[in-house]
């Protein structure tokens, strides 16, 4: 009979390497300097690497538990609980992330998001869209999936996606007219005279930004936006609009 007692170290290197070719195992924390060899330098591999790590140790993450001890050998055989090994493994990670401030949470199916700004985490983090208007649906949810994403790139297309969601929006009254469709939606929104210019103005502002600013084209004459605390602004302002027209629609 035979029965782990262990970790074959090997294997876990070759697994490793294979689904993260840019990750050394044993684990790098220094390298050699271009200078001299004894020219040592702290060393991480990218963000990104990082994250992809840890997704991969939850993937194979076990709890070991005990079973019959050989007498002979002095080692114990093993069995392994994983849906307690990734719990725990999950617990240990995020509160590594939240004692250092990192705005990263490891899920339950595994996956790393980026933590939104407080104010629109819970709103992202549940929101389920029913338009009526599937396209719409899919482009709101696509929007909120890349938002959540740890990569920069991805956030970026957040913005450009949530974007063309609000152009699509401002049709679903009227398909064969926006001015007319997006006076509906906003008459629906807002009944108070007052607020209702508000909501106009803001509605207009959004459509202007998408227009001028480097979201929705790409023409020499688009200002171009560089800062990832901009992207996370103008989401939040438009997210915030599109949930108050679907709301009172």
């Amino acid at each position: 009979m035979t029965a782990p007692i262990g970790t074959d170290e090997r294997a876990l290197s070759w697994a490793l390497q294979t689904e993260l070719p840019g990750i050394d195992w044993p684990l790098q924390t220094q390298k050699m300097g271009m200078a001299r060899s004894w020219d040592m330098k702290p060393y991480a591999p990218e963000t990104l690497l990082v994250l992809d790590l840890i997704e991969f140790c939850y993937r194979n993450s076990a709890k070991p538990i005990q079973r019959h001890f050989h007498s002979y050998y002095q080692h114990h055989h093993l069995a392994f609980d994983v849906q307690a090994g990734r719990e725990e493994f999950r617990d240990r990670i995020n509160t590594i992330f939240s004692r250092n401030g990192l705005a990263y949470e490891l899920n339950q199916i595994g996956a790393i998001v980026r933590l939104a700004p407080p104010i629109l985490h819970e709103s992202l983090l549940h929101a389920v869209f029913q338009t009526g208007d599937h396209t719409l649906d899919q482009m709101l949810e696509e929007a909120r999936r890349k938002f959540l994403s740890p990569d920069l790139s991805l956030r970026r297309e957040a913005v450009e996606r949530l974007w063309d969601a609000w152009e699509r929006m401002k049709t679903l009254e009227r398909p064969d007219n926006k001015k007319i469709s997006i006076g509906i939606l906003l008459d629906k929104a807002a009944r108070e005279p007052e607020l209702r210019k508000v909501l106009a103005d803001e509605a207009r502002e959004l459509s202007e930004i998408g227009n001028s600013f480097h979201i929705r084209h790409t023409e020499v004459t688009q200002t171009r936006i560089t800062e990832n605390a901009h992207f996370d602004y103008l989401f939040h302002r438009l997210f915030s609009m599109l949930q108050l027209l679907l709301r009172k629609r």
